[in-house]
């Protein structure tokens, strides 16, 4: 009989180190003036606008999610 509560457990597990991460990054580096924008990231602003496009951010997180999901999947 397969045990349907094992792939539940890591899935908690992985969804609280997840919220556990954003916390931190928002924590430590919303504080920054630029939002906390990695190099590469897209920011203009001209006048009274302002838009923002986090491509690398975008870019690194899902390179973490990745490497963290295989690593759990193992």
């Amino acid at each position: 009989m397969v045990c349907v509560v094992e792939p539940l457990g890591k899935m908690l597990v992985i969804a609280g180190l997840l919220l556990a991460g954003v916390g931190a990054i928002l924590w430590f580096g919303g504080s920054k003036g630029r939002g906390g924008l990695l190099p590469g990231d897209i920011a203009i602003e001209r006048g009274q606008f302002k838009f923002y496009f986090p491509i690398v951010t975008c870019i690194v997180i899902s390179l973490l999610l990745t490497l963290l999901l295989r690593w759990f999947r193992k």
